[in-house]
């Protein structure tokens, strides 16, 4: 368990209200209105204030900026549905009328769906470094030759974000996050609340039912992060699971050679594409949406988790560099807003701070060693990243492991957090169910037509977890 720091305990266990130091955040009220013409009526916004420093709830205030959807059946109704899409940085305001798309009715007549920009977010009091648009990239390979650049691309983005944003940085944390999250529920009205988190919003959610175990009713995690990992394993768990989805990929294509042409055994078909990389290395494959290098080919590792959208993608690839002309490729990806890179980095380099070398040497050695082991990404998971020069956060990373009751939900195939990373949390959290879609593709599992779903809305509006830990077949399609 979490040694409880004076913030964390002003916030865990509330003393009698006449001295409980958080009562005019807990008391406020808010004033609901229309969100937006463009936004049916029916959904409404609101602004909240929290504490900077809940150690300091006197100090300086941040706006959290809150929506919902009533509950469809005022008779039905449970309580609140937060929601969270993950990053760390992503905003999650749109996400109630995201979900409202595709949620069943019986979870909609139950529950007010609620969003919210998590603190330095959207529009929740949102950071800013000034970053230029290179300085957003965080795709970052290691070449001997190209190194001491990235380690002052590296110091400069920490160095930018501290001279915009200062002491504000050390409290843009998942703890306080977390926080935030039990100030929205008192500031409703709820003893508890219920919470679906994606990616990140997973190891958000954790943490709050470790700080906050008796408030938290029904959490759904879809897509889960290793909480004993988050952090820069966050980021060498992504190479590590590339390197089997990229072998499944190779069987996959090896059997359909007539159609794809790449290859009749899998070792041939990633001769095939190594040698394309190499090619690009020379010189860049000229592609419909520019040209390619090899890094760039390595960087869209993620393709390789859905194995006929990869086929499709290297076999335009191959044409293109044999032809020298524009083949097939994936879209090329948009980087993230200016402010969801500096939450990124925000919360990733200022919750785990030891968990990041200060020697960039160490970066060298491991982006070395990782390439070798995990060829298309792990160069990239370990070079140097700003957290290397970050000024730690204002409290030590919570430890997750607990009994609380929790569903996770888990692709097979999951380009982002890998099946490791959803096992991983089912380790810490010991009173969870898993379910796991076996040949699932895909960052997210709920609404995707498997079996997940139906135990995901038996859990949300009965409370009735499966009796033990489900593996089920994918889809024939998905959402």
């Amino acid at each position: 368990m979490t040694t409880l720091t004076p913030a964390t305990a002003l916030a865990a266990s509330r003393p009698p209200a006449a001295q409980d130091p958080v009562r005019q955040y807990t008391q406020q009220t808010l004033h609901w209105r229309r969100c937006d013409a463009n936004t049916p009526a029916a959904f409404q916004c609101a602004t909240l204030k929290v504490p900077l420093d809940y150690g300091d709830p006197g100090g300086r205030k941040l706006d959290i900026a809150v929506n919902r959807l009533k509950a469809s059946r005022t008779k039905e109704r449970r309580g609140v549905l937060l929601f969270n899409p993950g990053g760390p940085g992503a905003p999650g305001l749109s996400m109630p009328a995201d979900m409202e798309a595709y949620l069943p009715q019986e979870v909609k007549r139950r529950y007010d769906l609620i969003g919210f920009d998590p603190r330095g977010i959207g529009q929740s009091s949102p950071l800013g470094c000034g970053l230029t648009p290179d300085e957003l990239n965080p795709d970052r390979p290691y070449h001997a030759e190209t190194f001491a650049n990235d380690v002052r691309w590296a110091r400069t983005v920490a160095d930018k974000c501290l001279a915009k944003e200062g002491d504000k940085l050390r409290h843009i944390t998942t703890r306080n996050t977390a926080r935030d999250m039990d100030v929205i529920r008192a500031v409703l009205g709820e003893k508890k609340i219920s919470y679906f988190g994606g990616s990140y919003g997973t190891y958000l959610g954790a943490v709050y039912m470790q700080m906050f175990p008796g408030r938290s009713d029904r959490f759904v995690l879809d897509s889960a992060t290793d909480p004993a990992r988050f952090g820069r394993g966050t980021f060498q768990q992504m190479a590590e699971g590339t390197e089997p989805a990229f072998v499944r990929w190779s069987r996959w294509t090896a059997q359909r050679h007539a159609t794809y042409r790449l290859g009749r055994t899998p070792a041939e078909v990633r001769k095939t594409f190594w040698d394309i990389v190499a090619r690009a290395d020379r010189e860049p494959v000229e592609t419909d949406e520019g040209p390619l290098t090899g890094d760039d080919i390595r960087a869209m590792r993620h393709m390789f988790f859905r194995a006929q959208k990869a086929a499709d993608w290297v076999t335009g690839l191959k044409k293109a560099a044999e032809d020298g002309g524009p083949g097939t490729p994936a879209p090329d990806p948009e980087l993230p807003p200016e402010n969801q890179i500096a939450s990124l980095w925000a919360v990733m380099c200022g919750d785990t701070a030891g968990s990041w070398p200060r020697d960039p040497e160490q970066y060298r050695r491991d982006a070395v060693r990782d390439k070798a082991r995990y060829p298309l990404y792990g160069d990239f998971a370990s070079t140097i990243k700003p957290c290397a020069f970050w000024r730690p956060g204002a409290e030590a990373p919570t430890t997750v492991g607990n009994e609380v009751k929790a569903l996770i939900l888990q692709n097979e195939w999951d380009s982002q957090t890998p099946l490791a990373a959803g096992q991983g949390m089912h380790r810490a959290l010991r009173g969870s169910r898993m379910i796991t879609v076996a040949g699932g593709e895909g960052h997210g599992v709920y609404g995707n037509g498997s079996c997940a779903d139906e135990s995901a809305t038996v859990y949300l509006t009965t409370g009735r977890l499966p009796s033990e830990d489900l593996t089920c077949p994918a889809p024939a399609t998905g959402r």
